[in-house]
C-alpha cells in the first residue's frame, strides 16, 4: 500500500492510512460484533483454533459490510459533507477500500469454509449477506430492521453449527440476538436521521420518528434482557437478577431522561444485554 502523501503547508495532516481504513470499515461496530462472536466461541467447545477461526471469519465479514457501506454511500456522504468519513473527505483513496474489500471477502470465504458448510452458509449468507442487503437497498425501506434481526439473531448459530455436533443455537439466543440487533439499528440510526432524509434514505426509524424509535429500541433491548435471563434452562444466577434491575433503571432513564442521557442509557442496556447473552 503506498504511503500517504505529505500534507500541504498550512493543512492538517490526514489520518494514518490504517486508521482511515478502519474508520471506513466502521471499525467500532465491526470489532464489537467480532468480540461477541469470540466470547460465544470461548464459551463453546470449539477449542483455541476454532475460536480464532470463527472470530476471524466474523470479523472479515463485518469488515466487508463496513467498506461496502462507505463505498455505496460515497455520493450521499459527500453531498451532506460527512467529515467523519475518510472516503467522503478524500483522505482515503477509493481504490484502497476496493482492494481491502476484496481481500476481506476472500478471507471471509476461506475462514468460513474451515468452519464447515453449515456455519459457513450462515455466516456468509445470513450474517455478512444480510449486511450487504441492507447497504444495497433495504436501509431505505420499512424493512431496514430485517438485516439486523437476521445477522444478530443467527450469530450464535455460526458458533454452534461449527461444533463437532452441529446444531442451531437455542431459540432464546436467537430471539435475544435478533431483539438486540434491531434495537442497535434503531439507536445507531438516530444521530443521522436528518442527513439520511436529505439524501432519500427512509428506513423504519425515519418513518416512525426519533422518539418512537428510541422507545421501540428500549422495549426491544428490555426484551433481549428478559429472554437472556429467563431463556436458559435452570434457575437464573443471582447476579443476573441484579443486572436485570440495572437494566430496568437504565430503561427508565432512556424513556424519561433529557439530552444525551436517554441515548447513553439505551446503549448501556445494549452492553448489558451482550453480557447476559454471553454469560448465559
Amino acid at each position: 500500500m503506498p504511503a500517504a502523501s505529505s500534507p500541504r503547508s498550512g493543512q492538517q495532516p490526514g489520518p494514518h492510512p490504517a486508521l482511515a481504513l478502519l474508520t471506513a470499515a466502521h471499525g467500532g461496530p465491526a470489532l464489537a460484533v467480532s468480540l461477541v462472536a469470540a466470547l460465544l466461541a470461548v464459551r463453546s467447545d470449539l477449542g483455541p483454533t476454532g475460536v480464532l477461526v470463527v472470530t476471524g471469519a466474523v470479523l472479515a465479514g463485518q469488515l466487508t459490510i463496513g467498506w461496502g457501506n462507505d463505498l455505496r454511500d460515497l455520493p450521499r456522504d459527500r453531498a451532506v459533507g460527512r467529515s467523519d468519513k475518510p472516503l467522503a473527505t478524500g483522505a482515503l483513496p477509493v481504490r484502497w477500500v476496493v482492494r481491502a474489500l476484496l481481500l476481506a471477502t476472500a478471507a471471509c470465504l476461506a475462514l468460513s469454509a474451515l468452519l464447515g458448510w453449515r456455519s459457513a452458509l450462515v455466516n456468509i449468507v445470513l450474517g455478512a449477506g444480510a449486511g450487504h442487503a441492507y447497504n444495497l437497498g433495504l436501509k431505505a425501506t420499512p424493512w431496514s430492521w430485517l438485516p439486523y434481526a437476521c445477522a444478530f439473531g443467527t450469530l450464535p448459530s455460526v458458533i454452534t453449527l461449527a461444533a463437532a455436533d452441529p446444531s442451531w443455537a437455542p431459540w432464546w439466543q436467537t430471539a435475544a440476538g435478533a431483539a438486540l440487533g434491531v434495537g442497535a439499528h434503531l439507536l445507531n440510526t438516530l444521530p443521522d436521521l436528518a442527513d439520511d432524509e436529505r439524501t432519500g434514505v427512509r428506513g423504519l426509524p425515519h418513518r416512525i420518528g426519533p422518539r418512537p424509535s428510541r422507545l421501540l429500541a428500549v422495549v426491544l433491548l428490555l426484551s433481549a434482557s428478559v429472554v437472556a435471563v429467563l431463556g436458559p434452562a435452570g434457575q437464573p444466577a443471582a447476579w443476573t437478577w441484579a443486572a436485570g434491575a440495572v437494566v430496568v433503571a437504565l430503561a427508565a432513564v432512556a424513556v424519561a431522561g433529557k439530552g444525551r442521557a436517554p441515548f447513553q442509557a439505551a446503549m448501556a442496556i445494549a452492553v448489558l444485554d451482550v453480557v447476559l447473552l454471553v454469560a448465559a
